[in-house]
């Protein structure tokens, strides 16, 4: 691997905190609970922290973290293949009371739908969409081809689109658009 100039200390780490809540948000959009996201993103801070002489000023500090909590999620997917699953956390997962406001209710439907994805498609949605990255950025990201990214998040909207039972043409707007 080949390495440039380095950052010092202090602009390295100013550079990773001013991508803290941007990482945290991948984290919980990835995971679907707040206080895993958190453990994530610090997994991803000390992981970047450990390796920061391997990267290359000037390049996308941004994207880089991103692939490193990305990889800490993957690590953490197969790892927790492994464990037994806690039952006390599906009983309360029933006992949980539907929200009365309709802002909440739309956006547990479209967390549910979000959650049904594949893996694939909604990391690509998520990164495009709601982390603003471009196709190229993102691609780099996930380590796959533009035009593949391109067709997941185009996979992502169609099932997100069945999944939400929203009409043919609504919800066709570009991921992140603001119309």
């Amino acid at each position: 691997m080949t390495t440039g100039p380095a950052l010092s200390s202090a602009d390295f780490k100013r550079e990773m905190l001013a991508q803290l809540p941007a990482l945290r948000a991948f984290a919980v959009s990835l995971c679907g609970r707040a206080d895993l996201a958190d453990d994530l993103v610090q997994d991803a801070i000390l992981n970047a922290w450990k390796a920061r002489q391997s990267f290359i000023a000037g390049t996308n500090m941004r994207a880089w973290l991103f692939r490193i909590l990305r990889n800490c999620f993957y690590s953490l997917l197969r790892k927790s293949s492994r464990e037994v699953e806690d039952e006390d956390e599906k009983l309360a997962g029933q006992l949980a009371v539907a929200p009365s406001q309709h802002a909440s209710l739309a956006m547990n439907e479209f967390r549910a739908a979000l959650d049904a994805l594949p893996s694939d498609q909604r990391e690509a949605i998520v990164l495009v969409g709601a982390s603003g990255f471009s196709y190229e950025e993102a691609a780099e990201i996930c380590g796959c081809a533009t035009g593949t990214l391109k067709s997941r998040v185009h996979r992502a909207r169609a099932r997100l689109r069945e999944l939400m039972v929203l009409p043919e043409g609504e919800g066709n707007e570009p991921v992140g658009s603001t119309t």
